[in-house]
């Protein structure tokens, strides 16, 4: 999606022109789990710190619950809160990241997720009210007085895109239409699960509809998602997730976002049938959208935070052939361990991104 177009997509939505939800795939047709990953590649490196396995072990507190403690805060003080790691399962360290709080430009894609270029309004109060905010009227408040996401689902059968007040706005941070932006406000832990892998969990109680991380990482094209992707070996992990937003015209705005390498506590996440948490779309100072993770239900302290890698959890249900369904080598799926009695046995796949008979005749 060049910038042009994304800007005429902003002008339509803040007359009501998106008539449709969003479509969030993270193609796992040669992964095992949905938390450790490989790349090919050399990416780029944003001014964000390290997060080697070496470093992270010499992390002097011991992170809360019972394990051996591999770091004491995994997004090396970038965020508003330490995310603690622990290990309880096996000898494994945390694979090497280099953490960013927010998306960052990646390879081939145009527009710069840090590029300002939405409009601010003029409140001078300190939280915007829905009578003089022009964001507020322009794109509807998301946000009750809870700081929950408004469930538009019930209502429209679909997410509505979500706006919030930017760095051009006169409000003050503590408004409560900037709400992604503020980053984490609750206590989590990446931990190591039995079968799936690197999982992230909460160490206090979610109340639904409240915002819990991001899943951020570079931001890249469709060609070089497919590149990337298609490099991999079949055993590979993948991360690379693509979020696909329907608009009243008929058109689809993509969004590929690859934490393989550069990403923040989101690529812990692990992928659920019955998922607790959903992605919705967020802007706030650009065109790009953060895919912010948002809670299904009320989450208990200590339960696993997961969220459906295919995006169908939430959101208008699917017509036709799914493009799980229409995949017909059941090699290219791996198994899913999510446990939920409506688990479907394989995880999502989308082969948008595979040439899967390029990929099969190889071996």
């Amino acid at each position: 999606m060049t910038a042009r177009r994304r800007r005429q997509w902003a002008r339509g939505a803040r007359g009501g022109g998106v008539s449709d939800g969003a479509t969030m795939w993270r193609g796992h047709g040669y992964m095992s789990d949905g938390s450790r990953g490989e790349a090919r590649e050399e990416p780029h490196s944003p001014p964000h710190l390290p997060l080697s396995p070496g470093a992270m072990a010499s992390a002097r507190p011991r992170a809360v619950g019972s394990g051996r403690s591999l770091a004491w805060d995994v997004c090396c003080g970038l965020e508003s809160l330490p995310v603690p790691a622990i290990n309880a399962v096996d000898d494994e360290c945390l694979p090497s990241v280099q953490y960013t709080p927010e998306n960052v430009a990646g390879p081939g894609e145009d527009l710069d997720p840090t590029e300002i270029t939405l409009p601010g309004c003029e409140c001078s109060s300190s939280s915007c009210e829905w009578d003089t905010c022009t964001c507020l009227q322009r794109y509807e408040g998301a946000y009750d007085d809870n700081l929950c996401l408004v469930d538009s689902t019930e209502e429209t059968g679909y997410s509505r895109p979500v706006f919030e007040c930017n760095i051009m706005c006169k409000c003050s941070e503590a408004c409560r239409n900037r709400l992604v932006q503020r980053g984490l406000t609750f206590k989590l832990q990446v931990f190591k699960t039995s079968k799936k892998g690197w999982g992230l969990r909460t160490l206090e109680p979610i109340r639904r509809g409240r915002f819990v991380c991001e899943y951020g990482g570079e931001v890249i094209s469709f060609p070089e998602a497919s590149r990337r992707i298609q490099s991999q070996n079949i055993g590979d992990m993948n991360y690379i997730i693509a979020v696909r937003e329907h608009v009243s015209s008929g058109e689809v705005l993509q969004t590929f976002v690859d934490p393989t390498h550069i990403g923040n506590v989101g690529r812990f996440l692990n992928h659920s049938c019955n998922p607790n948490l959903y992605m919705v779309p967020v802007r706030v100072n650009s065109l790009l959208p953060r895919l912010a993770l948002f809670a299904a239900c009320d989450i208990a302290a200590e339960e696993e935070l997961s969220y459906d890698y295919s995006g169908r959890f939430n959101n208008l249900p699917k017509e036709g052939t799914t493009k799980e369904e229409s995949c017909r080598d059941t090699r290219a799926l791996k198994p899913c361990y999510c446990g939920a009695q409506s688990c479907t046995g394989s995880l999502p796949f989308d082969s948008s991104l595979y040439n899967l008979k390029d990929k099969w005749s190889a071996i």
